[in-house]
């Protein structure tokens, strides 16, 4: 009750938040980007994700974007564009070598997702590190 009544007398101090509810437990979240990473290069069905953390596909997805802020494909897709970005430090390896690696199956269509996720295509990207 002391507690209660001092928060609400300093209202510029925030009250205990509960935890966010309607996500993915730690031991789920866990799992999912374990195996989005060990599997970054392939499609993965939302039903394969799903049934690994234990819940319907419907549900996985509401607590997916609860827990990361975005879908699992969004998900899956920026983890693609880390992956090509650390790749494209690497000037021996080609543009197309690297979105073939992520699992891109065009050189194109990897160069439109780069382009939406950094606001520049692969290969400005790898002059500005140079």
């Amino acid at each position: 009750m002391l507690a209660h009544e001092l928060v609400r007398r300093n209202p510029g101090t925030r009250g205990v938040q509960p935890p966010a509810r309607g996500g993915l437990a730690a031991w789920q979240q866990r799992t999912v980007s374990r195996y989005i990473e060990e599997h970054i290069a392939e499609q993965i069905p939302l039903a394969t994700l799903a049934r690994s953390v234990r819940l319907s596909p419907y549900h996985f997805c509401r607590a997916f974007k609860r827990s990361f802020g975005v879908p699992p494909h969004r998900y899956h897709n920026a983890r693609r564009i880390e992956h090509a970005k650390t790749m494209l430090a690497q000037p021996a390896r080609s543009v197309t070598e690297i979105a073939l690696t992520v699992g891109f199956s065009e050189t194109s269509s990897f160069t439109a997702a780069f382009r939406r996720a950094t606001s520049m295509t692969p290969t400005a990207y790898r002059r500005s590190l140079a």
